[in-house]
Parts: structure tokens; sequence; C-alpha cells
């Protein structure tokens, strides 16, 4: 009995001083998906890749337009049509679409690709944001990725300005 009482003591006695020792830890958070939306980096990408991506969108429009009218056509006139003209339109809407298709699929991956790109970069440009902040305020700990955290420790305003700064 007397060992487990002197067990009990050590226990509570080594937690509260790792208790006393936590105390003392400076803890901060950032919302990276805050940083992803509203930086000003992220918006200045966002144009970016708007910018860069529209003429490819507009050419996308106007060939999903075009299929729209081909088969409304085909569909209006489909009874009055002989079985050839019917069917050499029925192959070329078929052939259009194909290429519509393969046009949308590779104009999403590129998108892709490019937006993690500049994702990559703002992800690159935070991290170091966020330890030069660190490092200037003697965080011990700074966590993206938390299930619950205080505003009290949100140091994403700070992140924020210093990215809008250029630092």
């Amino acid at each position: 009995m007397k060992f487990l009482y002197s067990t009990f003591t050590a226990l509570a006695l080594s937690f509260g001083i790792v208790a006393v020792e936590a105390a003392d830890i400076k803890v901060g958070y950032v919302d990276g998906d805050r940083i992803n939306r509203e930086s000003v980096p992220a918006e200045r990408a966002s144009k970016q890749l708007e910018k860069e991506f529209a003429p490819r969108g507009k050419e996308l429009e106007r060939r999903e337009a075009q299929i729209k009218a081909l088969q409304g056509q085909l569909e209006k006139d489909a009874l009055t049509m002989s079985a050839g003209d019917r069917r050499a339109k029925e192959q070329e809407l078929a052939k259009l679409t194909l290429d519509f298709q393969r046009m949308q699929r590779e104009f999403r991956e590129d998108l892709n690709i490019r937006r993690n790109q500049e994702l990559s970069g703002l992800l690159e440009r935070a991290n170091r944001v966020i330890r030069q902040i660190a490092e200037a305020e003697k965080f011990d700990l700074i966590v993206q990725d938390a299930v619950y955290r205080s505003p009290r420790i949100d140091i994403t305003d700070r992140v924020l300005k210093a990215l809008a700064e250029g630092k």
C-alpha cells in the first residue's frame, strides 16, 4: 500500500511539473483556408489564373453553343432529313461532343495544375512569414490544422497583413 501511495504521489508531482512547464509554452494558430482565400497573393493568383484561362474558357463556351445549336437543328429537322443526312449530322454531333469533352477535361487538368503551382508558391511565402512571426514573437508552436482553437491564439490576421505587405 505504501508503494502504491508513493507511486501516485510521484505521478501527481510529475504531472504538476509538466503542467507548470506547459504554462510557459506560447502557441499560435493559422487558418490555412483563410490564407488561401483572403490573402493578397491568393487574390492576385486567382485573377492571374482567370486571365490566363479566359480564352480557353470562351472557346469551350463557343463549342458548347455550337453543339447545342447542331443538336437543336438535328431534333428540329430529323423527320424531314434523309437518312444519310441525319446520320452525317449525328456523326458530326458525336465528333464535336467528343472533342468538347476532351477539351473540357484538358482545361480542367491544366487549370488544376496551375492552381496547385500558385498555391504551392503561396504556401511557401506563408510559411516563411509564419516562421518570421514565430521567431520575432517567440512562439514555441504554430499549428495550421486544429479541431478546436481559441481566438486568443489565432494569428491569421497578422499573417494576412504581412503577406499583403509583401514580406
